[in-house]
């Protein structure tokens, strides 16, 4: 580590010592920035190319350059850590030093700024694919168990509370859909991180005649930017990823929150397996959802990693400043996170035992379809509602089911209300049927759902 006397091999000339051992240690990154090792060699080697096109590089040096960075990415590749010395402030440091005298040619037409803008170009795209593939096997997962789980029955409701029979499968559903959101983010997210920035130089551009758009090609990224201080301060894409994952890790956490509830003995609607629970060090009995809860808890970490970043972005002048150094490991820890939890609930769910409930015949759930019969018979929606409120009431009275009124009791409620009728709208599995219309939970509309989920997420593998 510099003592205050040794100079930086990179700009210490400008300086009359090197960086206080404090300042050195403050601003290192290389604990975490190292992570863009194979980025770095990437982005450097598709540089000495256009070092050598642009006639600044002997055909000699070049190829030094990248057999020498070549070597270092195999290294990494075969599992090797990257030596690391107390000096090396920052990754880009480093992989030069390990290059050796050869490694002086390589920066030129380059400075920090855009280099490290496209290391994070890179790192966002792959994360961002990656992030998506994991997705795309959450909602497979959702999808097996929606489709194993036939006609069964589930309470849907409102404010926690019993509101209209539902089928299972459209329940489960319901959170396909919202992972299929989350995984074109993360696709928005990857093309937005499509983009290269390599050639703005520090700011206003490279001073050497470098071809921009064919080092973007080299590297598989689809363009380039109109402004090279647009370039390098820009983080958008990481912002956008960032978002992406925030929001996934919410879905995961409203996902979580449902097994926690629906796997306690008072709902008693899910079945844990035991390898996805965990016990208690005191109470025998216990079966507690802890992956759930830490995949609720750990949406906090995510939210408030993106938090922080988009705090760290906010007001900063154009073009570069140091502030953009804490990007990386706030949007490493929300990718590792999101991951991590998406992996998780896909094998929890795979294993889930979903149970459905018999909703009996004449249960209040099915006062919805009271009020939308009165008003097909032509009633005001108000005064229908207000009618089966009544009945409501009746019911809760005698006994807290609609079949125990009797048809005089409903006959003075209305008319329209007659045995047939009542037959009809007191069956839970008629209810179902009356609701085939586009985004119902009627068995042929949740098929077709099914059928759309499944095409839909085999065009996203």
């Amino acid at each position: 580590m510099p003592d205050g006397g040794e100079k930086s091999l990179i700009w210490g000339s400008r300086f009359s010592q090197g960086p206080h051992p404090l300042f050195f240690a403050y601003g290192r990154s290389i604990g975490w920035d190292q992570r863009l090792a194979p980025e770095d060699i990437r982005g450097s080697i598709a540089h000495v190319h256009a070092l050598r096109a642009a006639g600044v590089l002997s055909a000699d040096i070049a190829q030094e350059l990248e057999g020498a960075l070549g070597r270092i990415a195999e290294d990494l590749a075969h599992g090797e850590v990257l030596p690391i010395l107390p000096s090396d402030e920052d990754v880009h440091g480093a992989i030069e030093r390990l290059l050796g005298p050869v490694g002086a040619y390589l920066h030129a037409g380059r400075s920090r700024n855009d280099q490290v803008a496209l290391d994070f170009h890179l790192f966002c795209k792959e994360a961002a694919t990656g992030l998506e593939q994991a997705t795309a096997r959450m909602q497979g997962a959702l999808l097996g168990l929606a489709e194993a789980q036939g006609l069964k029955l589930w309470w849907g409701m409102t404010h926690l509370q019993t509101a209209q029979p539902v089928l299972v499968a459209h329940h489960l559903l319901a959170y396909f859909w919202m992972f299929e959101r989350d995984r074109r983010r993360f696709a928005w997210a990857r093309q937005q991180a499509d983009c290269s920035p390599l050639g703005a130089g520090a700011l206003a551009g490279a001073g050497l005649p470098l071809d921009p758009r064919a080092t973007a090609q080299e590297l598989g990224l689809g363009g380039i930017y109109e402004n090279s201080m647009d370039a390098v301060s820009d983080r958008d894409f990481a912002l956008d990823l960032g978002h992406a994952a925030a929001t996934a890790a919410l879905h995961l956490s409203r996902l979580g929150e449902e097994i926690v509830l629906y796997a306690s003995p008072g709902y008693g609607l899910i079945g844990l397996p035991d390898d996805f629970a965990s016990g208690s060090s005191m109470m025998p009995q216990k079966k507690n959802p802890d992956g759930a809860e830490l995949m609720r808890g750990r949406a906090g970490r995510v939210i408030g990693r993106h938090l922080g970043l988009m705090t760290t972005v906010k007001g900063l002048p154009l073009a570069y400043v140091r502030d953009l150094q804490e990007d990386k490991e706030a949007l490493f820890e929300i990718v590792d996170t999101t991951l991590d939890s998406l992996v998780l609930a896909a094998a929890m769910v795979q294993r889930l035992e979903v149970r459905g409930v018999e909703i009996p015949a004449g249960d209040l759930s099915l006062a919805t379809d009271l009020a939308d019969y009165l008003v097909r018979c032509g009633v005001p929606f108000r005064k229908a509602h207000h009618i089966v409120g009544e009945a409501v009431q009746a019911a809760i009275q005698a006994g807290g089911n609609f079949t125990g009124l009797a048809t005089a009791r409903w006959q003075e409620l209305s008319p329209h209300f007659t045995a047939d009728a009542l037959h009809s709208l007191l069956d839970p599995r008629q209810a179902l049927e009356r609701r085939s219309v586009p985004m119902g939970t009627a068995p042929a509309q949740v098929s077709r759902q099914l059928r759309e989920a499944r095409q839909t997420l085999e065009g996203a593998l």
